[in-house]
C-alpha cells in the first residue's frame, strides 16, 4: 500500500509516497510526481528518509530522573510541576521551546495552552533562528507575515537573485528547478549573492561576493541606483506604498555614492554596477533569500532593504516577480500561521493588539490571555539561566547544540528547577539534560498537516504504527492541559478536530482584514481532511482552489491598506573582528545532513560525502593561522572553542571561515559549533548573529590519525579527538591523539571482546608509528583499523566495500595489512553522488575514458547526478578538470 505523505526536512515541502514492504520490514521511499512542490524529485536527504526509519535510537518510554515510567504518571508529573510553578512564581515563570519539526496541528494546542490558558506568551520555537527576521521584514511592509511569490515564479522571472542561500544544498529541489528553467530558456540570469563561492554559482551568471553583513549596503545602494536611473513604479508608489522619500533619503545617505557601496560590500564597483544593470533591465525579478540575510543582528533591515527594491519598481505581486524567502524547516511557515513565536498571535493576528486578543479569547472562550509579549529565544535561555523561567517543556528540537552560547544553554537546563524533553530520539545532548522524557511519535507515525515555503498546505500522513508508548505532540500537550485543569478545551480526539478549529479562528471576523484565512477548510470532514490535496492559502471558501501569488491587486495589509518603504540605515555587524580574533566564522549546513543530526545521522547514504566536521577557510588565511589542509585545528571564540579538520575547498574569501552545525557530542568529541556563536540578536526580530562571529584558528597538534571501521559500535575509544559516522554495515570513526598511538593491546580489546576466538591479523611499525589491524568473524570482515603519524590514510570506500563481501580472500587480507588494495579499480574514491554511491575515482575514470563531455553523459553512464541533483556541481568541475 503507498502513503502519499511530506518530507520533514526543508521548506520546500516536497511531497513523498511512502511503501511500506511488511515482509522486509522496511519502507521504500520516491518522490510524489503528482505533489507540486517537487513533481516527483527528491534530494539525497529525502531519497534517504527510508534508512532512517525504526527503533533504533528511538525514544520509546517516558522517563522521570532516568527511570522508566507510564505514560500517566510523565504527564501527571509534568502538569503538577507546571501547577506548581505557575501557583509559586506567575506564569510567566513557565515557557515551552517549540519546533518548525512539529506538525500546524501540534504547534496550535501548543500556542492555545501557553497563551489562552496558562497566560503567557513564554513558548517560542527554533525558527526563531531562522526565519523571524523575515517575519518581522513583511509584517513592517506589508503589515501581515506574507510571502507574496511561489515556486512557479522563479521558473518564469527572467531574472532571479539568490541572497545568502547555497541553494544547490539546502534546497536542492528548488534549485533543479532553477537550473531546469534556465536549461530550457538560456536568457535566463542568476544572480548569487554570498560571500562564499558554493555550488549554487555554478549557475549563476554572476557573482557577487559581499563582505560578511553588508547587505543593507548592497541594496540601499541599488534602490538609490534604481531611482537615479528611473526604474521607478511612479502609479504604484503613488496608490499603493508610503514612505518612498525617507527610505530613498537614508539609502542614500547610509550607503553613499556607489564606490562608496562597493567598499563597504568588498566589491569592484564594476562588478557592483554589473548586479545593478542586470536588476533594473529585467522586468519579471524574483529576489530569493534565505539564512545569509535572516541570520543577522541586522536581518530584519536586510529584509526589508530587499522589499524596498520590489517596492520601488512595482515587482511584486506579478507573475515572475517579487521578493521570496525561502524557509528552511517544514513547518516554519505553519507554525507562524498559530502564533508559534513568542510575540504573535494565532492566524496571524497580533498580540500587542487589544482587539485580536479578545477575538482569540473569544473563540478560545479561555480563561485569560497573554497580553504582552513573550521572552525570544535567546532571551528565553538567558532567562532560564537567571532563574527567571524555572520550568521549560522542549519539544522536538536540540538546542543545546543548535543555539548560540549553547555552553551557556547547557548550564541554563542544568540549573532549571523542571525540565521536559518530548522528542522522537533517545541519545541528544538535551536529552541528557531532562528530568522528564517524553517519547513523541516520529515522522512515519505523525498525521497532520505542513505549509512550505510558498503558503502551500500539504498533509504528513502515517504509514507506520506508534513505536512503544510514543506519542503524537498535540496528543501529550493536550493530555498535560487536561491534567492542568483545562479538559474541555484540549479534548481532541484526532488531528482533524484540531485543524478545523484552527481553520476556522482564520476566517474569525475576518472580513478581508488579514490574509491568512483558511475558513474554506474549516467544515472539511474527517475523510476530506484525510485526502486534502495540497493548497496554498488564502483558501476563503469552501471549494476554493488556493492562491498561488498575494498583493496582485496592490492591497497590503497595514491600516491604510498600503505598503511601506522602510528606511534601513546601514550597520555593521554586532561585533568586529580584531588581532586577537582576525576571522568571521560563518556557519551553515552541507548537502546531505539536517540539523543536529538525530534524524540523518541514521542514514548510511548520507554520511560518506562529508563525514566529519571541518573548518573551511582560504588558502592564505590557513598559513598564517599555521594550519594545513587535512591537519586538525581549533576554532576559538569568545564563546566557545571546537576542533575540526582544516579544508582549503576554493569557495571562501579571504577573512572568513565556516563550519557545518550539524556536529554534536553523540557523534563528535567536540564540534559544536553552536557553543561559538556569539548571542547578539536582531533589536527587532531576535534572530541570532549565526554568519558573523570573530574567531581565531590555531594548530591543534597531535602525534597521530587514525580511523576504525566496525560491525560493533565501540564504548570507549582511545582518542584525544574523535567523529563518529554511520555506514553501509559498520560504524566509522575518525579518531586522533597525543603521545603514544594505540596499538595492537587496544585494538584487540576493542574489537575482540566479543570475538574472543576470531581470527585477528595485524601490522605494525613502532618505528614508524604505523598500525593496522583486522577482524575476521568466519572471514567476513568485522572490523579494521589503521593508525598513523600521516593524515594520508587509506580509502574508507576502498574499506567500506570490504565489509559488503561474504569472504575476504587472500588478497584482501594482504591488502588490508598493506594499507591499500591491489588495484586502483577496488577504489570508488571520495562519494560525490549520495543518491546512488558514485565515489570521484569512478568518476573520473568514467569521463576520462568514455571521453563524458557533459553530467548528461555522466548520468547516462553512472546514474550519477540523475535523482536530486546536488552533486551535479562536482561533476561538473571533475569534467572540467580533466579536460585541462
Amino acid at each position: 500500500m503507498s502513503i502519499k505523505t511530506t518530507c520533514p526536512y526543508c521548506g520546500v515541502g516536497c511531497g513523498v509516497i511512502a511503501q511500506p514492504d511488511a515482509a522486509r520490514g522496511t519502507v521504500n521511499i520516491s518522490g510524489d510526481t503528482t505533489h507540486p512542490s517537487n513533481f516527483g524529485s527528491l534530494c539525497s536527504k529525502g531519497s534517504a528518509l527510508g534508512q532512517t526509519l525504526g527503533s533504533d535510537g528511538r525514544l520509546l518510554y517516558p522517563e522521570i530522573n532516568g527511570q522508566r515510567v507510564s505514560m500517566d504518571a510523565a504527564l501527571t508529573h509534568v502538569a503538577a510541576g507546571f501547577n506548581r510553578i505557575i501557583a509559586e512564581h506567575g506564569p510567566d515563570s513557565v515557557a515551552l521551546y517549540v519546533s518548525g519539526q512539529l506538525l500546524t496541528e501540534d504547534y496550535y494546542v501548543a500556542n492555545k495552552l501557553m497563551k489562552g490558558f496558562v497566560g503567557t506568551a513564554n513558548i517560542d520555537t527554533n525558527s526563531r533562528l531562522c526565519m523571524s527576521s523575515a517575519v518581522a521584514g513583511h509584517k513592517r511592509a506589508f503589515g501581515e507575515d506574507i510571502v507574496p511569490a511561489c515556486y512557479e515564479d522563479l521558473e518564469l522571472a527572467d531574472l532571479i537573485v539568490l541572497v545568502g542561500s547555497n541553494t544547490a544544498w539546502c534546497h536542492p529541489v528548488l534549485f533543479q528547478r532553477i537550473a531546469q528553467a534556465k536549461q530550457q530558456r538560456p536568457e535566463m540570469k542568476i544572480v548569487v549573492v554570498d560571500p562564499r563561492r558554493t555550488m549554487t554559482c555554478d549557475i549563476a551568471d554572476l557573482h557577487v561576493p559581499v563582505l560578511s553583513g553588508s547587505d543593507v549596503w548592497l541594496f540601499n545602494g541599488l534602490l538609490a541606483y534604481l531611482h537615479e536611473h528611473g526604474h521607478v513604479a511612479n502609479d504604484f508608489i503613488a496608490n499603493h506604498t508610503e514612505g518612498v522619500d525617507e527610505a530613498l533619503r537614508v539609502a542614500r545617505e547610509s550607503a553613499g555614492d556607489m564606490k562608496q557601496v562597493a567598499a563597504a560590500c568588498g566589491l569592484e564597483t564594476e562588478r557592483l554596477l554589473e548586479f545593478y544593470r542586470m536588476f533594473a533591465d529585467h522586468e519579471r525579478v524574483i529576489t530569493a533569500f534565505s539564512m545569509g540575510v535572516n541570520q543577522s543582528s541586522a536581518g530584519t533591515d536586510k529584509v526589508n532593504s530587499i522589499i524596498n527594491c520590489h517596492l520601488l519598481t512595482g515587482r511584486i505581486g506579478q507573475q515572475g516577480a517579487g521578493p521570496f524567502s525561502i524557509t528552511g524547516q517544514p513547518n516554519a511557515m505553519g507554525g507562524r500561521e498559530v502564533g508559534g513565536l513568542a510575540n504573535m498571535l494565532a492566524a496571524h493576528m497580533d498580540l500587542e493588539n487589544t482587539s485580536h486578543r479578545d477575538l482569540v479569547q473569544d473563540f478560545w472562550r479561555s480563561p485569560r490571555m497573554a497580553e504582552r509579549g513573550g521572552l525570544k529565544a535567546v532571551e528565553l535561555f538567558d532567562a532560564i539561566h537567571d532563574g527567571k523561567v524555572k520550568a521549560v517543556w522542549i519539544m522536538a528540537t536540540n538546542p543545546v547544540v543548535s543555539l548560540p552560547d549553547a555552553d551557556k544553554v547547557k548550564e541554563a537546563l542544568r540549573r532549571c528547577e523542571l525540565v521536559v524533553v518530548s522528542d522522537c530520539f533517545a541519545g541528544t545532548d538535551t536529552n541528557a539534560l531532562a528530568h522528564v522524557l517524553l517519547p513523541a511519535a516520529g515522522w512515519g507515525e505523525k498525521d497532520g498537516t505542513v505549509t512550505n515555503s510558498e503558503r502551500r498546505i500539504s498533509r504528513q500522513r502515517a504509514f507506520q504504527q506508534l513505536s512503544g508508548d510514543a506519542r503524537p505532540d498535540w496528543w501529550l500537550i493536550c493530555e498535560v492541559a487536561r491534567r492542568m485543569g483545562f479538559d474541555r478545551s484540549f479534548n481532541y480526539d484526532n488531528a482533524h478536530e484540531i485543524f478545523v478549529e484552527h481553520a476556522a479562528l482564520s476566517a474569525w471576523n475576518n472580513d478581508g482584514e488579514r490574509a491568512f484565512d483558511i475558513g474554506g477548510l474549516a467544515k472539511i470532514s474527517s475523510t476530506e481532511y484525510d485526502d486534502l490535496a495540497p493548497i496554498q492559502w488564502p483558501v476563503p471558501e469552501r471549494n476554493h482552489p488556493g492562491t498561488p501569488r498575494l498583493l496582485e491587486s496592490g492591497r497590503f495589509y497595514r491600516n491604510n491598506r498600503r505598503a511601506r518603504f522602510v528606511p534601513t540605515a546601514t550597520r555593521a555587524p554586532a561585533h568586529k573582528v580584531d588581532s586577537e580574533f582576525p576571522w568571521v566564522l560563518n556557519t551553515g549546513r552541507i548537502r546531505d545532513q539536517w540539523h543536529t543530526m538525530t534524524r540523518t545521522g541514521r542514514a548510511p547514504q548520507l554520511g560518506a560525502h562529508l563525514p566529519e566536521p571541518y573548518i573551511d577557510m582560504h588558502a592564505q588565511d590557513a598559513l598564517l593561522s599555521a594550519v594545513s589542509d587535512g591537519q586538525l585545528a581549533r576554532v576559538e571564540t569568545q564563546w566557545g572553542a571546537l576542533v575540526a579538520r582544516v579544508k582549503t575547498s576554493g569557495e571562501m574569501p579571504r577573512g572568513t571561515i565556516f563550519v557545518p552545525i550539524h556536529w554534536n557530542s553523540a557523534v563528535a568529541s567536540d564540534a559544536r559549533v553552536g557553543a561559538l556563536v556569539n548571542p547578539v540578536v536582531d533589536p527587532v526580530s531576535g534572530e541570532p548573529e549565526f554568519k558573523h562571529t570573530p574567531a581565531r584558528v590555531t594548530p591543534f597538534p597531535v602525534n597521530w590519525h587514525g580511523f576504525v571501521l566496525t560491525r560493533t559500535p565501540i564504548e570507549k575509544l582511545d582518542a584525544t579527538w574523535w567523529t563518529a559516522i554511520r555506514g553501509a554495515q559498520f560504524m566509522r570513526y575518525e579518531i586522533a591523539g597525543r603521545g603514544r598511538s594505540p596499538g595492537s593491546a587496544w585494538a584487540r580489546e576493542a574489537f575482540q571482546a566479543n570475538h574472543p576466538d576470531a581470527d585477528w591479523v595485524e601490522f605494525s611499525d613502532p618505528a614508524c608509528g604505523i598500525f593496522r589491524g583486522a577482524l575476521l568473524v568466519e572471514e567476513r570482515l568485522e572490523g579494521c583499523v589503521f593508525i598513523s603519524p600521516r593524515t594520508d590514510l587509506p580509502s574508507r570506500t576502498w574499506l567500506s566495500n570490504l565489509f559488503a563481501k561474504k569472504r575476504i580472500g587472500n588478497a584482501d587480507r594482504a591488502s588490508l595489512l598493506n594499507g591499500g588494495p591491489t588495484s586502483a579499480a577496488e577504489d570508488p574514491g571520495p562519494l560525490v553522488c549520495s543518491c546512488f554511491g558514485v565515489g570521484r575515482n569512478t568518476l573520473c575514470k568514467a569521463i576520462a575514458q568514455d571521453g563524458l563531455k557533459t553530467p548528461q553523459e555522466v548520468g547516462r553512464r553512472l546514474k550519477a547526478g540523475t535523482n536530486c541533483g546536488s552533486c551535479l556541481p562536482e561533476i561538473k568541475s571533475l569534467i572540467a578538470g580533466l579536460a585541462k
